[in-house]
């Protein structure tokens, strides 16, 4: 264990040099000296390095910070990607730009391939495809994809996980969770927790790495649209398929982003966008589980306007209770309620509520509601009215739930896609009759019946329960079993300050007395006959007192030491 952990992190010190020269190279050498890594390497190997600077630095650091990314490989393309869709965390500006992150890799060899194939399907791989492609349909960052055909001769696509990225993963990973833990104990106004944003991270990455979760995913969201004549998924080839390797029908169709809209008729192009915009609100209101990327490259046009949704890797989450306080957000932002949308921000994230009672927040919420109150829910903007509400909480340090700005990616996509192919259409007034839906399914009288009766449910279980509790509480009082477990909280602190009040009555109570008692010694000397031995003890007295005194207030003046 020792051996691995020794070669561990010598990979580890080499990844870590390597980070460094890429900052260093693209101009970064400040960031490098505000986390204290500028003496990590020799300044020579920086010098020499920042000597033939790989950009111009005139360039805008967002922009220089993305060619970073891209230049560090596939842990820091996706940690661009998903911080792409967290602008709560980095500056808008930022985000933007991390959008153009590009996951176009050098391809790998067909060789590592079939050996990745070999591995994965030990002596089954002629009898579940009859032939694979060796030239790649694309190249990402985690995965490389090649067209094959089934035994059967059905055409299919086989993702297959890069050799080796999930050791570099893993280690760049455990990097990076580790520059966090430096960052957090040295860095206290960040406004969000480095260590919390690494793990959420590193969750993430492991998701993507996993095909078997795509495979899920996409088998959910074909189910969802089963029935739908015009949208769909495509389907999943489960014994083809392993943790590593993805199978799925191929899809004969075409990508949106290479479909020119003016070879389209206006009506096609409205049809598009009418069933792009449908899916992506059908799957976050009603499903509560959406595509959280549905840029043009993953949506395919089939025939009559037809769309398939591939590259269901990013997924988001969105519970019924959710999906309601964010119609409750654009009902009060509509009505001006700031009381209403001070409870539905607590709700909705893990704020501090005293925060809500600040002047300077309500006066922004005010302002931010200002913003919209000319606007009708047709003509409401709720991609911008989200991405405003996620930028105003950032400036307080307020981080939001990952699905939430997953969300919003989702809707702020769909709604440039509808752009591009028909700017004339209006996303929310198409998709008014799905948000009523879950209006009413939440105020109507079917929604309020449902409530009560569960209400009442409850209260009658309640009761029926009642006189079984209280038997058996009289029984353990009856035995001497009874105990109470009272959990209070920062009650140990009050301790600790009763017992420093205590030693400082009892200290402060033994100096007055060495003092007094001193005194009165000095005192009964000075008034004898033969002054001598009570003197001398009375001058001791003083002395230890004020040697006492002295101590005690060097005490409170040297920095104590922080209790963990």
């Amino acid at each position: 264990m020792k051996i691995i952990n020794i070669k561990k992190n010598i990979r580890s010190t080499k990844r870590l040099t390597e980070i460094i020269r890429v900052l260093s190279s693209f101009g970064f050498q400040e960031v490098l000296t505000d986390i204290g890594l500028e003496n990590f390497t020799s300044h020579k190997k920086i010098e020499s390095e920042s000597a033939e600077k790989e950009v111009d630095l005139q360039l805008a650091r967002p922009v220089r910070m993305r060619m970073v990314l891209e230049k560090l490989g596939p842990t820091f393309i996706k940690l661009g990607q998903i911080l792409a869709t967290r602008p709560d965390l980095i500056p808008p500006e930022w985000a933007e730009e991390f959008k153009r992150l590009q996951d176009n890799c050098n391809l790998v060899p067909f060789e590592d391939i079939e050996k990745v194939l070999t591995d994965e399907f030990p002596g089954r791989l002629e009898l579940l495809f009859s032939s694979i492609e060796e030239t790649p349909l694309a190249a990402a960052s985690m995965a490389q994809v090649h067209r094959a055909r089934l035994k059967d001769n059905t055409r299919v696509v086989i993702k297959v996980l890069r050799p080796g990225v999930r050791r570099i993963v893993e280690e760049d990973m455990a990097l990076l969770e580790g520059l966090a833990q430096f960052v957090e104990a040295y860095f206290s106004d960040l406004g969000y927790s480095p260590i919390a944003a690494s793990t959420e991270f590193s969750k993430e990455l492991s998701k993507e790495m996993n095909l078997n979760q795509e495979a899920q995913a996409t088998n959910r969201l074909r189910r969802y649209f089963e029935d739908d004549p015009n949208i769909c998924f495509p389907k999943v080839y489960e014994t083809a398929s392993t943790r590593n390797i993805l199978t799925l029908e191929e899809i004969m169709g075409q990508p949106l982003s290479s479909v020119d809209p003016k070879a389209l008729t206006a009506k096609e192009r409205r049809t598009i966008v009418e069933n792009g915009t449908d899916a992506v609100f059908k799957q976050c209101l009603r499903f509560g589980f959406f595509h959280a990327d549905p840029h043009p490259g993953n949506i395919f046009l089939l025939p009559g306007q037809r769309l398939c949704f591939i590259d269901c890797g990013m997924t988001g989450h969105l519970d019924k209770k959710t999906a309601e306080q964010l119609i409750d957000l654009v009902a009060a932002v509509s009505q001006d309620d700031i009381d209403k949308l001070c409870r539905v921000i607590i709700e909705l994230t893990d704020m501090d509520p005293a925060i809500t009672d600040r002047r300077d927040f309500r006066v922004e919420l005010r302002q931010f509601t200002a913003s919209f109150q000319d606007a009708n829910l047709k003509q409401l903007d709720i991609s911008k009215l989200l991405s405003d509400f996620f930028a105003m909480l950032q400036r307080y340090h307020i981080v939001c739930p990952g699905d939430l700005l997953f969300l919003t990616k989702a809707l702020t996509t769909i709604e440039g896609v509808a752009e591009y192919f028909d700017p004339t259409f209006n996303v929310l007034e198409h998709v008014e009759p799905q948000i009523q839906e879950v209006v009413t399914r939440r105020y109507g009288f079917e929604a309020l019946r449902h409530r009560m009766q569960k209400s009442m449910t409850g209260y009658i279980e309640l009761f029926e329960n009642m006189p079984g509790d209280l038997q058996r509480i009289l029984d353990q009082i009856r035995s001497g079993r009874f105990t109470l477990n009272l959990e209070m909280r920062r009650f140990e602190h009050l301790a600790d300050k009763v017992e420093l009040s205590s030693r400082l009555m009892g200290i402060s109570m033994i100096i007055s007395a060495l003092i007094v008692g001193s005194s009165i010694l000095i005192l009964a000397d000075s008034l004898s006959k033969k002054p001598g031995f009570l003197g001398i003890l009375g001058i001791v007295g003083l002395v230890g007192a004020g040697l006492y005194s002295a101590g005690f207030v060097i005490s409170f003046l040297l920095p104590k030491k922080k209790e963990k």
